[in-house]
């Protein structure tokens, strides 16, 4: 009998926290270079509403929580992966894939975490229907590989995600379903007659067209349940952009150090739209990294571009170290993950932020309150985040600016620094206030004293302010015509 325990605790510590340098960069989703914009007005519209929503939450949960290690990753043979070397790969295989025995969240809760990712101030959910270990959390008739197949089967709530979708709909969110379409534990993507070297489809497509083409029907029809019976859905986030057409992948794909097969993993995006778009008129399709009609918006991963982009994008990044939930993991401060939104917004983006719920079905206390906090900043100046679109002088230093067209005013978020009082004054450059006009601190609801200061502007703080040491950051409102 192999002990885990041992292997659990270096995964835990490899697999999350001990990447760095090109491994963990060559694991991050990059961002394509080219866009190409809708033409469907009903993708145009939604595509408008969604860049007005700025701040989600993206949920990883299965198996992977149930010993709190990385989603899936630790199935797949490449270089970065670490595991224990006395361990045989297909009895880590048969231990990783038989969680499923082991996972029963009895104390499923979609509605604490639909009333946390409201009280942070987020607007959209992205919840991961299948990661790529093949691992179901929604009641797929493709294969029994699922939530609703285990320990949790005769739970009333065994269809994980319909009732996750339910709870974050009444609140009023745009509802996005992550889709894996690699799926790692299915015959026809992972031939068990072969090896499994890497993340990409084992056998060569060219010589079994028709192991590919049952792939291909399989992954079809799991989109087509989702889109089908779930109710309305908004956006269809495809994860694992390495399952793309052979003619796509250029010298940008390459570039990115993962490893590329000599076929085509073609699984027909045009039908698969055709199909969701019918069931669900205007929804967007995100098809990562591969650049074309499909891809609606782009989504870098764990980083924020470095300058302003005019096309639609969205940056996906973590609440802590893991996408999911592993025991200890450290979560950024509040303070972070309002400068973090502040640039993602002036930079046109908008930020979509992970966390990942126990194995019972909850999330954890510390979670919630890291979320309550960022939502007491959100609430009293989210004006300056909402529905807010991008200007030419998009920063100066840790100053980030926004505008909202039809109210025709002019943001400034200034970010400052953690566990420091906060000053008496506040400046930039750029951006001025009209002549005469007034300069309102959202946070108070109350104008401040403000100067010019040749190409820039003092802003006086009131004393009241100068005394708090948590404030993440100081929003104001303005014109500037």
């Amino acid at each position: 009998m192999i002990s885990y325990k041992n292997v659990l605790l270096a995964m835990c510590t490899s697999l999350i926290f001990g990447f760095t340098g090109k491994a963990q960069e060559d694991n991050l989703h990059h961002r394509s270079a080219t866009y190409e914009p809708p033409k469907d007005p009903l993708v145009i519209k939604k595509l408008e509403k969604w860049q007005d929503q700025k701040f989600g939450m993206i949920i990883h949960w299965g198996i992977y929580a149930v010993p709190g290690i990385i989603e899936s990753w630790s199935i797949c043979s490449e270089d970065w992966i670490e595991r224990d070397s006395t361990i045989a790969y297909n009895d880590y295989k048969k231990w990783y894939w038989g969680q499923s025995k082991k996972f029963n969240p009895v104390n499923f809760n979609p509605e604490q975490w639909a009333d946390a990712a409201d009280a942070a101030g987020m607007k959209y959910l992205v919840f991961t229907t299948k990661h790529h270990d093949g691992f179901n959390m929604f009641d797929t008739q493709q294969t029994d590989f699922k939530i609703s197949n285990g320990p949790f089967a005769d739970n009333p709530r065994a269809d994980v995600a319909k009732y996750v979708f339910e709870a974050f709909r009444k609140k009023g969110f745009m509802i996005g379903a992550y889709f894996s379409k690699p799926d790692w534990h299915s015959e026809y993507y992972w031939w068990p007659k072969y090896a499994t070297a890497t993340r990409n489809n084992n056998y060569d497509i060219r010589k079994n067209p028709w192991r590919w083409n049952k792939f291909k029907e399989f992954t079809y029809n799991q989109i087509s349940e989702l889109m089908h019976n779930y109710g309305s859905m908004d956006i269809l986030w495809l994860d694992g952009g390495w399952v793309r057409p052979r003619e796509t992948v250029n010298d940008e794909v390459l570039s990115w150090g993962a490893p590329i097969p000599e076929w085509s993993q073609d699984i027909d995006m045009p039908k698969i739209a055709a199909m969701a778009r019918k069931a669900q008129p205007g929804i967007l399709m995100v098809d990562r990294t591969v650049h074309g009609p499909y891809e609606n918006y782009q989504t870098p991963e764990q980083r924020i571009p470095e300058k302003k982009i005019d096309n639609p994008w969205e940056s996906c990044m973590t609440l802590g170290n893991a996408w999911s939930y592993v025991p200890g993991d450290t979560f950024k401060s509040t303070a972070k993950v309002i400068h973090s939104l502040a640039e993602v917004v002036a930079k046109g983006g908008s930020l979509l932020l992970g966390v990942g719920p126990k194995p019972d079905g909850t999330l954890s206390e510390k979670v919630v309150s890291r979320l309550e906090d960022i939502g007491t900043w959100m609430s009293e100046n989210g004006e300056a985040i909402y529905n807010t679109r991008t200007v030419d002088h998009y920063n100066d230093g840790n100053t980030y600016f926004t505008r909202n067209p039809e109210k025709r005013k002019t943001y400034a978020i200034v970010c400052l620094p953690e566990n420091k009082t906060a000053p008496a004054t506040v400046e930039w450059e750029g951006n001025l206030p009209k002549k005469g006009s007034r300069v309102k601190l959202l946070q108070t609801g109350k104008n401040v004293k403000w100067e010019k200061t040749g190409n820039g502007v003092k802003v006086f703080l009131p004393a009241s302010l100068q005394e708090s040491k948590d404030i993440p950051a100081l929003a104001f409102s303005f014109r500037t015509k």
